[in-house]
């Protein structure tokens, strides 16, 4: 029966009488609360008819890889956190994968390889001009560089940890994931951004001092933190693993150096006016 429309509830002591004329020994008055239950009644969807209230989505949808929301989960991230792991791959105090919280993102690791690739090209542009003044021809410049910036920038930002990942799965590890081998190695490229920055110098040798130091800062880095997921896997898989990230990675500086920083152009020399041909000269030979 419903309780709507009673303010008051009535309890009645077993063994109460109501002829009793005092009613203070028997009775006892409660404030009712059918009202506030009636009111949450009607605010709760299904509650009349005794069901459930109905699940909702809650973005626990289904992502498929032709959808946006699939990929938009992979940039799911704001400033402040990519600043922050950007601070933590070039001052590591911490674990990166710590740092990552659980939610490894390809937002930073994208641009930071879109920054290392226009700063690349800009300093092996100014070191290429560098190398030319005084010559006789005007400078022109060189898009070829752009384009070789972006094939080794992005091919290693990428294809690197995806075969990384694919070895570690084959190694039988549990512990690899494809998205935070992509966010170590996209945000170990941080370093490279200062090295460009300064390694346009006219000299060689203090050139290759910038480029072994950011080598030797972002190999740290890796190796720090792929360490603890390499050494799950059999000891000699480790190792090989191992020798893979640091020979791989040593080839990313030294093409960076080479490529963009080597001054390698000598200045155009004057050409040296015909000289005559004498009589009796061997060339006279070959004329006739």
């Amino acid at each position: 029966m419903s309780g709507a429309g009673y303010d008051v509830v009535v309890d009645v002591d077993d063994e109460g009488d109501l002829g009793h004329t005092d009613l203070q020994e028997d009775l006892e008055f409660h404030a009712s609360n059918f009202a506030t239950d009636a009111a949450n009644a009607r605010k709760l969807p299904g509650s009349s008819s005794g069901l459930p209230a109905p699940a909702t989505n809650g973005g626990s949808s289904k992502r498929f890889l032709w959808t946006l929301s699939f990929y938009a989960q992979f940039f799911d991230v704001d400033t402040s956190s990519v600043l922050s792991r950007c601070w933590a791959a070039l001052y590591p105090r911490a674990n990166f994968l710590d740092v990552l919280e659980g939610n490894p993102d390809l937002y930073g690791p994208f641009w930071i390889a879109t920054t290392v690739v226009f700063i690349l090209f800009l300093g092996g542009t100014i070191s290429q001009y560098l190398a030319h003044t005084g010559a006789a021809e005007p400078f022109e410049y060189d898009f070829r560089l752009l384009s070789g910036s972006a094939g080794l920038i992005y091919g290693y930002t990428f294809v690197i940890p995806i075969a990384l990942f694919l070895a570690l799965k084959y190694s039988g590890s549990e512990a690899a994931n494809i998205l935070e081998c992509l966010a170590l190695y996209g945000y170990s490229n941080i370093i490279w951004i200062p090295v460009a920055l300064i390694s346009w110098s006219p000299f060689a040798l203090l050139n290759w001092i910038f480029v072994g130091v950011g080598f030797g800062i972002s190999v740290a880095f890796l190796l720090r933190n792929l360490y603890p997921v390499l050494s799950a896997t059999e000891r000699r898989t480790s190792k090989l693993l191992l020798i893979f990230v640091v020979v791989l990675h040593a080839a990313l500086a030294i093409a960076i150096e080479f490529l963009f920083f080597a001054n390698k152009h000598k200045k155009d020399e004057p050409a040296k006016p015909d000289e005559p041909i004498k009589d009796g000269d061997p060339a006279m030979l070959f004329i006739f």
